[in-house]
């Protein structure tokens, strides 16, 4: 896959809302969750209500979601306050963490060692039992966004509705930044927060990072 795409060569620079989903049950459990598809938690659902008014403040034009309920129901409280449509796309689901999904840290450490050191090391880990790497979600994460951006014109914001993992993989493609650099320098998007990102005549900045309206908003765990 191609890097991220030049800026518009006319008019304002468009605006890219990277939001992670609410708190959901298996967060609050400690519990790798990958592909399944948890619901929010109390907390969860309040984080995703006091979110959309102050996302739909920047004044998007649309909300793109990954269709994950977690993401789907945060993304849909945006789109209610702004008032505007919400698309699902797939490609923005979070990684697909194999067989540790539905598993605590402590059972991943207990039977993959290895593997799991070498996460911590901060080594690109294809997820055992037929996992994703980082590199694979940020190619498809990648494809999502040129498409979302492709359809976005001058001067127009959309927020993009997705996960932890995902959406660090999806800013440092779009910020052309190396995979594992980018996830030791900017850390865990903590749930309910988001990156605003704006296009520039060289290309894509980061405007914030980690953003969020407080609702009780801790930084959560780094299991997915």
């Amino acid at each position: 896959m191609s890097g991220p795409p030049p800026p518009l060569p006319d008019g304002p620079g468009r605006r890219l809302v990277v939001l992670r989903h609410g708190q959901t049950t298996s967060n609050a459990a400690g519990v790798w969750q990958g592909q399944l598809d948890s619901p929010l938690s109390p907390l969860g659902e309040e984080q995703a209500a006091a979110a959309g008014p102050a996302l739909a403040a920047l004044g998007p034009v649309r909300v793109v979601t990954s269709d994950l309920q977690r993401a789907r129901l945060t993304g849909a409280a945006v789109a209610r306050a702004a008032e505007v449509p919400l698309v699902e796309d797939q490609r923005l689901r979070e990684i697909h963490a194999g067989a540790w999904q539905g598993l605590t840290n402590d059972e991943i450490v207990q039977r993959w060692p290895g593997e799991h050191a070498a996460l911590r090391r901060g080594e690109d880990v294809t997820r055992p039992g037929g996992g994703e790497s980082l590199a694979d979600v940020r190619e498809r994460m990648g494809d999502a966004l040129r498409d979302v951006l492709a359809a976005t014109g001058p001067g127009e914001c959309v927020v993009v509705s997705t996960h932890g993992a995902a959406g660090r993989a999806g800013v440092s493609w779009l910020l052309g930044l190396d995979m594992l650099v980018s996830w030791r320098v900017l850390g865990a998007l903590g749930n309910c927060h988001w990156a605003e990102l704006a296009e520039g005549r060289q290309g894509w900045r980061l405007r914030t990072w980690n953003v969020s309206v407080g609702a009780g908003s801790p930084e959560g765990t780094f299991a997915p």
